[in-house]
């Protein structure tokens, strides 16, 4: 039903209503003719109150037409003549084949009234009557449908309009009828029912516009979305509601589940839960378990559905004999059946049964037998409550790789999919072989994820087609991108990678980077195949400009730079289907200074603001290195694996040449594992060891320069800030009151803390993924749960920066501070040199300045000191404590949750991790984050 209404944004006229019936103008007829002629243009009696938005009773289809109609009725009357009024659009001819009216044929009130329901059928008018009835000269009078000016949407939000015009019939230039008023209104509502609104409600409105032409306005109010309310369960015993509600992919409606999908009522949803009812059972044991009847019931107000579930759970039963019965004659029977994971004895688990059959399916698939087919034959014994099992394998022939079918690539040339498929034409079929293959082009990371090669029958029974269906995504990223994380501060990224260049798999990347933690600029290419040969061979040209900071306070203060300039050369070949080895070599030209903070005034290094540590840093150095890497992979995605595992030993030897010279030593693990219902597990776990080839360091210094050695901490251990683990310097100023006794400074947040790296590290993390609703997913939520252990260890204890003098009272005997620390006295100053610097006193010449000279000043010729006045010594007031923490290879451990967010406005991750086993001087940090960096 339409209301017709004069709408004030359409500037439209006010009208009556939609479709309102005429009366036939005729003379005396019969009173079944008269009521017979009466229009049918459908239209509401006044007075009736808006339809609901509910299905409209449906109209009768179009009769079919006849050449004409025979009238015995001997009062009937004869057509003289036949006209039609009112038509514009539609041919007279046409209206009339719509009816069996013709000339010279018979009528009666019948006949006419067949005729009215005839044009109402087509849908195409208004309104329409008959009139000339008296004296056989028809008269038929229309008034056409109008047309569709615009389809106009108000209300929805949360459905979008394109969502629902695309779904709708009803378009511009198109004739309204009131039939597909009444089916858009039945599209529109079943689409919010699919979205769990059951309370919405579509109301249609019509304004007219010059021309015959209308605006066709559905006013939509949603509802809200109707929730499952409660899921009751009748007729079970053995397991508890929640423990049967916790097997469901429905939930019921709690707080705690804001942003989970499964609240929502889905009848599709409805039927899956009874399967997994069943499933669930029948791990159980409980063969007979059904559900007698599954029933949801909607709420007076439509916001909910309460649920109810009958289940009858039956019988437990346990596995009787288990059996292989095989016709293919390579195959031991006993062999394989004590091979199944199930045993007579244990309660009988149908998802062991189902394991059975894929185990024998692919033990026949790597003998070759692509179709066999195993089928399970059940002995149920109810007295015994037994269920024996027998797997009868029906004999099949040996199978053969007839061809290898490449679809759907568009820009990735053949070949680059040929070289991962480990079967070619002519092998004999291997099931694992095929799995194998499927993974290594699911890696290449070029086509969308879970693509599976099907083995379709070949020409012959003994042939296997297998057909790769790709789909191309995109390998190219062109990266512009300003965010901020805790650790780089502000962050303006600009890369560009192709990974499928020119389709071939060849890598082609350039890419710049500017923080204030670090900067670089990177061009590189791999080629992974070298002429057709798998041999991998890349480059990589750099500029990098890294930052070393400390913090003193909230003051973060950069202490000294590196930047390094060179480039990297590199190859690979494989050993084995998993093993690989690859080759590399590097030259960099690295320049390490200090801030100006830093620095004296003649541009050398100010040993009280850096520490002697810093200072033995600085300088200018070539590293020339080669280095090699062995390394096993299993992994079916290099990605994001969910199974398999990974491991690597690598070293690289400095000293072919340049100014420095060591061994680094590294070992990496990982192993991923699916838990089941979308959890996935992993372990990884790597460590490593430097070792120098160069002579001691002098003034205790360690070997390995500060600049070579591991750093530990955010982002890679969580929990702990930037370098927040291992070896360091706390230099902490000694405060002196007003009568001279003097205390350290205590505040962790004023003392300057500097990490020194080590010469070995170690780390590990097991973490699990949590799955999450459709919803989160397609936002691109990850969360994630894990434990991390690790540490930084092996540097020598640097000498301290300054010694100092404990202060004696006039009688010689050591002075105490009150809580039982030695007094210090303040040390001298002295130049680069290393000399004793004095001050020349008031009133004598060049009175201020300092000078090496105790007595007198320098004498500009003879560089010797003269004169007989003596100077002030340049005493340096401040006083500092050195101490070196955390050089230790005992544990530290933490714990976490932490969140990957694929967000419209670049990567992002957040990390809540809890620091439970710590060191002296680690530096602990509760939450990190990463915004617009890879993670």
């Amino acid at each position: 039903m339409v209301t017709v209404t004069s709408v004030s944004p359409f500037g439209g006229r006010a009208v009556a209503m939609l479709l309102t019936g005429t009366m036939l103008a005729g003379l005396a007829v019969p009173a079944e003719a008269q009521r017979g002629q009466r229009g049918g243009g459908g239209g509401r009696p006044r007075g009736e109150g808006r339809p609901s938005a509910g299905p409209a009773q449906a109209i009768p289809a179009a009769t079919p037409q006849g050449p004409g109609v025979v009238v015995t009725d001997p009062n009937a009357l004869t057509i003289k003549t036949l006209r039609v009024e009112g038509s514009q659009r539609i041919e007279p001819e046409t209206v009339l084949s719509y009816t069996r009216l013709r000339v010279g044929i018979k009528y009666t009130a019948e006949t006419l009234d067949q005729a009215l329901k005839d044009l109402q059928a087509s849908d195409l008018f208004a309104d329409y009557s008959i009139s000339g009835v008296a004296d056989g000269n028809i008269v038929l009078r229309i008034r056409e449908n109008p047309i569709i000016n615009r389809v106009i949407l108000e209300g929805n939000k949360a459905l979008k309009s394109d969502k629902i015009t695309k779904e709708i019939k009803l378009a511009p230039r198109q004739i309204f009828t009131r039939t597909a008023v009444r089916q858009d209104i039945g599209r529109i509502i079943e689409l919010y029912r699919r979205q769990g609104r059951f309370a919405a409600v579509v109301d249609p409105k019509m304004v007219n516009l010059d021309q015959n032409r209308v605006d066709v306005v559905f006013e939509i109010s949603e509802g809200p979305k109707s929730k499952v309310r409660q899921i009751n369960i009748i007729g079970n015993e053995v397991f508890s509601d929640d423990k049967i509600r916790g097997q469901m992919a429905t939930k019921q409606a709690r707080f705690f589940r804001l942003l989970s999908s499964a609240t929502t009522y889905d009848q599709d949803r409805l039927s899956y839960d009874q399967q997994k009812l069943r499933q669930f059972y029948l791990t159980e044991g409980y063969a007979d378990f059904r559900v007698t009847s599954a029933v949801a019931e909607l709420t007076p107000d439509k916001k909910d559905f309460i649920i109810t579930y009958v289940v009858e759970e039956g019988k437990r039963y346990k596995f009787g004999d288990v059996t292989v019965d095989s016709q293919i004659r390579d195959f031991d029977n006993n062999k394989l059946a004590a091979s199944l994971p199930l045993k007579k004895g244990d309660w009988y688990n149908a998802k062991l049964v189902e394991d059975s059959v894929d185990n024998l399916s692919q033990t026949a698939g790597l003998f070759g037998y692509a179709f066999t087919e195993v089928n399970p034959e059940f002995q149920k014994d109810a007295d015994t409550l037994t269920m024996g099992i027998n797997f009868n394998i029906a004999e099949a022939k040996r199978t053969y790789v007839e061809r290898v079918e490449i679809n759907g690539n568009t820009q990735t040339q053949d070949k680059v999919v040929r070289r991962e498929i480990r079967l070619a034409e002519g092998d004999a079929f291997n099931s694992f072989q095929v799995k194998r293959s499927q993974d290594r082009i699911n890696s290449l990371g070029y086509f969308q994820d879970k693509m599976e090669i099907k083995q379709n029958p070949g020409s012959a029974p003994d042939r296997v087609i297998l057909e790769t269906n790709l789909e191309e995504k995109s390998t190219g990223e062109l990266q512009l991108s300003a965010g901020y994380s805790s650790l780089e501060r502000f962050i303006i990224q600009a890369n560009i990678t192709q990974r499928n260049f020119r389709g071939k798999g060849q890598e082609l990347r350039a890419g710049v980077n500017y923080s204030s933690y670090s900067k670089s600029i990177e061009l590189g290419f791999t080629e992974p195949y070298l002429f057709d040969k798998n041999i991998a061979l890349g480059g990589d040209l750099f500029r990098r400009d890294y930052n070393s900071f400390n913090y003193v306070g909230n003051d973060r203060q950069t202490n000294y730079s590196q930047v390094s300039t060179g480039f990297q050369l590199r190859a690979g070949v494989p050993l084995t289907e998993y093993w690989s080895l690859s080759g590399r070599y590097g030259l960099s030209y690295d320049e390490v200074s200090l801030d100006s903070q830093y620095l004296n005034a003649d541009g050398s290094c100010n040993l009280e603001v850096a520490g002697r540590y810093l200072c033995e840093a600085i300088g200018n150095r070539w590293t020339s290195s080669v280095g090699y890497s062995i390394s096993r992979d299993t992994l079916n995605s290099r990605l994001r694996p969910t199974a398999g595992s990974r491991f690597s030993f690598s070293q690289d030897f400095a000293g072919l040449g340049g100014d420095v010279k060591y061994i680094r030593t590294r070992l990496e693990g990982s192993k991923y594992k699916n838990l089941g219902s979308g959890f996935i597990g992993s372990i990884v776990a790597e460590g490593g060891y430097i070792h120098s080839l160069e002579s001691a360091r002098a003034d205790g210094g360690d070997r390995v320069r500060i600049t070579d050695r591991f750093y530990l901490g955010e982002p890679q251990f969580r929990g702990f800030d930037i370098r927040g683990v291992g070896p360091r310097v706390l230099r902490a100023a000694y405060i002196t009151a007003a009568d001279g006794t003097q205390s350290v400074q205590t505040d962790r947040d004023q003392i300057q803390d500097d990490a020194l790296g080590g010469r070995a590290y170690y780390l590990a993390r097991a973490e699990i993924e949590i799955p999450l609703g459709s919803g989160a997913r397609e936002l691109g939520l990850r969360p994630s749960i894990y434990a991390q252990v690790g540490s930084l260890f092996g540097v020598t204890k640097p000498a301290p920066t300054f010694t100092y003098q404990q202060a004696v009272n006039a009688a010689g005997v050591a002075q105490f501070n009150a809580d039982g620390s030695p007094t210090y006295l303040p040390n001298q100053y002295k130049d680069s040199a290393g000399n004793l610097l004095f001050t020349v006193p008031t009133g004598a010449v060049g009175e201020g300045t300092t000078t090496t000279c105790p007595v007198g000043t320098i004498d500009a010729t003879t560089k010797a000191c003269v004169g007989t006045v003596a100077n002030a010594k340049f005493i340096n007031p401040n006083i500092y404590q050195e101490q070196f923490l955390g050089n230790s290879a005992k544990p530290r451990l933490s714990v976490g949750i932490g969140v990957n967010w694929n967000s419209p406005f670049g990567p992002l991750r957040i990390d809540l991790a809890k620091a439970f086993l710590t060191q002296k001087g680690d530096d602990p940090k509760l939450i990190t984050f990463n915004v617009g960096t890879q993670f």
